[in-house]
Order: structure tokens, then C-alpha cells, then sequence
């Protein structure tokens, strides 16, 4: 008699372990799916009447997936609260600040991360939902057959297309900060044979919030000069590329220097963070800044160092303060912007840049204090910045009552 054994190496098991776990999970969530689509068709028939006016109906509805847009909802949720008229606030942060304020109309609940999430919102019977989550449609994210309008918001007021692709493509509209976003989008439309959408400048709700946030924090006193480094993530990004290479003469300076890493970098470059951490824990004149709002540090600063972070724009709209930038080279196929013409190498961001932002070279960094000290803050360049806030920066501090306004028309259409 003779036994036969089965052996499977560790790697394969592995693998064969993630993929039924990964099996399971999605048969979890497509019966959960199914259970509450079973549940609303029969609540409806059983009430003689339509889906989307079940008890499970939400007439107005927002998506807040992480803490970080907090900002951008604020001035909406306080807007709903103002005029008293209920808002059905889901979000994927476990504790959002929505928790804490007390709202009698604005209703706040947690629902969970990633597919838990999706499971909620696509089965939602509603009138209009708005998020500032791109990709409906695309990945996870789907629309719901009971929902009768789906709103995105961009979060920053940079270019529409600097999403991943098909980001905005199936939204029923995209709400704006400025009418330049608008070309962009529509071009893509015809390229794609899109429906087009419907496209409404209402302004930038987070830089409403954080001039708020900025105007009440107290001058410092006894002020010393300071840079701020603030870079975005990636292989290209300014602390990834180059990290002691600027950090070195920059800390020799004497000056004080903040250096706030992008959010994505505690989880995607964490490696880097830790040699470059360690490598400065006893330099006195180096704060790293990881706290959630950006403005105490712009507030400190007195010239920002990036590359292509939007970070740009907060800082030299909110603050009015010179700006210079590394010019790494951004790999745009991954993003709608590679479709437009010349591959989206003349976006209004990256041109803007170049007119309000003073250009840093790899070759200055050994003498960047004269670089600096030489970075005058001329009329010209102060000019340049307010004719580019005026431009991405439409309906500055009312960007939440027109939200509101548009939430409104748009759902009594057809009422």
C-alpha cells in the first residue's frame, strides 16, 4: 500500500489562503447586497408604493470618506443645519469631527471603510448624494438605481482632471472653485462620447473652512525665520527624491524648518520617513509636522518649498506668501489629464505654477540661503498670486450655501 502526500509550499499557500479569504468577502458582501435590495423591494410593494418613497428614502444625502475632508463638509453641513433642513451624513472616519458638533438636522453615522462602505452606499434609495470620493462607477463605488442625482465636489482648487482615471466620468455633476475647471472636463466628454455633465461653480468649501481656522490663530511672538517643506508623495515627490540633499544645507541655514510629509507618506514611504527621522532626531531647528490641518504651519512659515503638491495653492491663496517649487516630473499617464492635448503638460495648474512660484534648481541647494534670501517678494509675483486666487477661488467664504442651493434645485426636480 502506498502513500501519497500532498505538499504545498508556503508561497502558494499563501497565495490560495488570500484568494478564498478574498472569495469569501466578496460572497459576504454581494448577499448583504442582495438582502437589502430584497428588503427594500418589499418594503415598497408591501407599502403600494415606489422605491424612492420607502421609509428608506434620504432626501439629501453626503459621503465623507476620510477625516481629511472634514473641511470640505463643513460649511455644507452648517448650512444644512442653518437652514434646518435634515441632511443624512455617512462617512468612513470612525471619528469625524460631525460627531462633535452637536447637530439637531445634520444625522452623522459611521459605515464602515472600503467594501463595508460601498455595500451602504450602493443600495442607497436617495434624492441627491454629493462626495468628493471619485471612480462612481468605476472601481467598487457604483451607482444606485434608486438614486436621483449623484454630485461630485472637488476637494482643492486645482485641475478636475488630476484624478485617476475616469475619476468624475459618471457623476451627474461636478461642482467647482473656478470656471477654468470647466474646459478641461468637457473636452474629455467629447473625447470619451460622455453624457455631459452638469458643471456649477459654487467655490472651494475647505479654503472657506481654513480661512476661518487661519485668521484666529495668534501672531508669534518672537518670530524667527521659517521655511516650510511641504512635498507630495512618490517616487518624484520632493522628500522621496531628494531628501538630505535639501534637508542638509536647509538645516544649516540655522533657520527654523517644518517639514509636514504628505498624509499618503506615513503609509506608502514610511522606510524614508524613518531613516530621515532618525537621521535629524537631535536637530534642534527641524519640527516635523504631522497634525491633520496644515494651517498652523503655513501660519509659522515664511516661504514654502514643494514640488507639484496642491499644498501650493492653500499656502499662497490663504496666506499670500512666496512659494518656490522643485520641478519633478509628475508621471500624468495614470491620471485623466494624460488625454488631453500634449499629454496634460499645459494644465492650469502646472502653468499657474510657473507664474506664481519661484523655481528651485538641484544645483542651488548647496547655496539655498542666498537662493532664499535672494527670493525677493516682488509686486510683480504678490500681483500674480491674487489674479490666480481670484481665478480657482470663485464665491470665496459662500461656497456652502451654494452647494446648498444646487442640493435643493436639484432635488425637487420633478417633484
Amino acid at each position: 500500500m502506498h502513500s501519497t502526500f500532498l505538499y504545498i509550499d508556503p508561497g502558494t499557500g499563501s497565495m490560495l489562503f488570500s484568494i478564498l479569504i478574498g472569495a469569501a468577502a466578496t460572497l459576504f458582501f454581494l448577499g448583504k447586497a442582495a438582502w437589502i435590495k430584497l428588503k427594500l423591494l418589499f418594503t415598497a410593494r408591501k407599502n403600494g408604493v415606489s422605491v424612492s418613497q420607502d421609509s428608506n428614502f434620504k432626501k439629501y444625502v453626503v459621503y465623507n470618506e476620510g477625516m481629511q475632508y472634514w473641511n470640505t463638509f463643513k460649511p455644507i453641513c452648517e448650512e444644512f443645519e442653518r437652514r434646518q433642513i435634515e441632511l443624512t451624513y455617512y462617512t468612513s472616519a470612525e471619528k469625524d469631527p460631525c460627531f462633535e458638533q452637536g447637530y439637531k438636522f445634520v444625522k452623522p453615522e459611521f459605515i464602515g471603510e472600503g467594501n463595508m462602505a460601498f455595500v451602504k452606499l450602493n443600495m442607497l434609495s436617495a434624492g441627491v448624494v454629493l462626495m468628493t470620493t471619485p471612480g462612481l462607477q468605476v472601481y467598487q463605488l457604483k451607482r444606485s438605481k434608486h438614486v436621483k442625482h449623484y454630485a461630485h465636489i472637488l476637494h482643492a482648487p486645482s485641475d478636475a482632471t488630476m484624478y485617476r482615471l475616469f475619476g468624475i466620468d459618471y457623476f451627474d455633476s461636478v461642482l467647482l472653485s473656478g470656471d477654468y475647471q470647466k474646459a478641461d472636463i468637457r473636452l474629455l466628454e467629447k473625447q470619451r462620447g460622455l453624457k455631459e455633465k452638469e458643471l456649477v461653480v459654487v467655490g472651494c468649501p475647505y479654503l472657506d473652512t481654513l480661512k476661518q481656522k487661519i485668521q484666529s490663530i495668534p501672531a508669534e511672538e518672537n518670530h524667527q525665520f521659517t521655511v516650510l517643506v511641504s512635498p507630495s508623495w512618490g517616487a518624484s515627490a520632493l522628500l522621496s527624491k531628494y531628501g538630505e540633499k535639501l534637508l542638509d544645507p536647509l538645516l544649516a541655514t540655522g533657520w527654523n524648518i517644518i517639514v509636514r510629509p504628505h498624509p499618503q507618506s506615513k503609509k506608502s514611504e514610511k522606510e524614508m520617513l524613518d531613516h530621515l527621522t532618525e537621521k535629524y532626531k537631535d536637530t534642534k531647528n527641524l519640527i516635523w509636522d504631522y497634525e491633520r490641518d496644515n494651517i498652523y504651519s503655513m501660519k509659522k512659515s515664511d516661504i514654502m518649498i514643494s514640488d507639484f503638491s496642491g499644498i501650493i495653492y492653500d499656502y499662497t491663496f490663504l496666506c499670500d506668501k512666496p512659494v518656490m517649487y522643485v520641478n519633478a516630473q509628475l508621471d500624468l499617464m495614470p491620471y485623466d489629464a494624460f488625454d488631453l492635448p500634449e499629454n496634460g503638460k499645459h494644465i492650469w495648474q502646472f502653468d499657474t505654477l510657473k507664474k506664481i512660484g519661484i523655481e528651485l534648481k538641484e544645483e542651488q541647494f548647496e547655496n539655498i540661503k542666498e537662493v532664499i534670501q535672494n527670493a525677493s517678494d516682488s509686486t510683480e509675483l504678490a500681483e500674480l498670486r491674487h489674479s490666480a486666487k481670484n481665478e480657482a477661488w470663485m464665491n470665496e467664504e459662500n461656497a456652502g450655501k451654494a452647494v446648498v442651493d444646487f442640493m435643493i434645485s436639484k432635488s425637487n426636480i420633478g417633484e
